[in-house]
C-alpha cells in the first residue's frame, strides 16, 4: 500500500471556522427596526423594501473596491438618505451618527468559532496535512479574528488576507507559493469567493454550507471541476470527506 500524500488545504475563515453573517444580520435587524420607526409615516417604506435597498448597496459596494469595513455602515447611510429623499423627510445627523455607529458595532463582535473547528483542524493536521488560512477583509479586522482565536497554532504563518477575494487574488497565491494544485483543496462556504476561484483554478473544492448565507456568496457554478468537488452540510465532515475522495482514487 503507498503512502498517502499530504495535502495542501486552505481554508476560509466568515462562516467557515467561524460566525459572521449571523452577527451582520443582527445588526441590519437593528437598522430596519430603527428606519421603520423613522419612517412610520410612509407605509410603502415596508421591511422589504428597506432589507433590498440596504442588500443591493452594500454588494454594489463591495463589487467595486472588495472587502472594505466602511462598506457595511455606508450602506446604512445610503439607503438612509435614498428614503429620505424619496420621502421628502429631512435627514437627522443624530440618526446618520447612529446608523454610523450601528454599522461599526459590527466589527467590535467577539470571535466565535464553529463549535467543529478545533476538533477539524487538529484532525487534519495530525494526518500530516499541511494548513493555510485564506481570507477576504481589511487586514486589521481580520488579524484581530486570528489573534484572538489564536488560530496561528493551526496556521503559523501561512496566513493569507486580501481585500480582494477573487480568482485572481487566489490563483497568484498559489503562483507564489508554487502549490502542488493536484493535491491542493479550498475549503470555504461562499459559492463566489471559495469555490468557483478554487475550481477555476483546477484544485479541488469544498463547499460547507453556512447556516446562514448573504446573498452576495451565492451564484450559479459554471466551471468543471478538475479535480474534487464535494458539498458538505458540517465542517467536522472535510477530513472524512478528503479521505474518502483521496481512496477512490486509482
Amino acid at each position: 500500500m503507498t503512502t498517502p500524500i499530504p495535502q495542501t488545504i486552505l481554508f476560509d475563515l466568515d462562516d467557515t471556522l467561524i460566525h459572521c453573517n449571523k452577527y451582520f444580520n443582527l445588526v441590519i435587524d437593528q437598522f430596519v427596526d430603527a428606519m421603520l420607526v423613522w419612517f412610520a409615516s410612509y407605509p410603502d417604506l415596508t421591511e422589504g423594501v428597506i432589507r433590498q435597498k440596504q442588500s443591493e448597496i452594500d454588494i454594489a459596494g463591495v463589487q467595486a473596491s472588495g472587502f472594505m469595513s466602511d462598506h457595511f455602515p455606508q450602506s446604512f447611510l445610503d439607503t438612509y438618505i435614498d428614503f429620505s429623499r424619496l420621502t421628502g423627510r429631512s435627514e437627522d445627523s443624530n440618526e446618520i451618527d447612529l446608523l454610523w455607529s450601528m454599522g461599526q458595532s459590527v466589527y467590535e463582535q467577539e470571535a466565535e468559532p464553529y463549535p467543529d473547528m478545533e476538533q477539524t483542524l487538529e484532525t487534519l493536521l495530525a494526518a500530516g496535512h499541511e494548513l493555510h488560512l485564506y481570507t477576504g477583509g481589511e487586514p486589521l479586522i481580520q488579524q484581530r479574528k486570528v489573534d484572538r482565536l489564536q488560530l496561528q497554532r493551526f496556521f503559523g504563518e501561512r496566513i493569507y488576507i486580501r481585500q480582494h477575494k477573487n480568482t485572481e487574488a487566489l490563483e497568484q497565491i498559489l503562483i507564489d507559493g508554487g502549490f502542488d494544485r493536484a493535491n491542493t483543496w479550498m475549503i470555504g462556504n461562499s459559492i463566489r469567493t471559495d469555490v468557483v476561484p478554487a475550481l477555476t483554478a483546477g484544485i479541488h473544492a469544498i463547499h460547507v454550507e453556512a447556516k446562514t448565507e448573504w446573498l452576495y456568496n451565492i451564484i450559479h457554478i459554471e466551471v468543471e471541476p478538475k479535480g474534487a468537488f464535494l458539498q458538505l452540510q458540517h465542517l467536522r465532515d472535510v477530513p472524512s470527506g478528503i479521505d474518502n475522495y483521496r481512496q477512490q482514487l486509482p
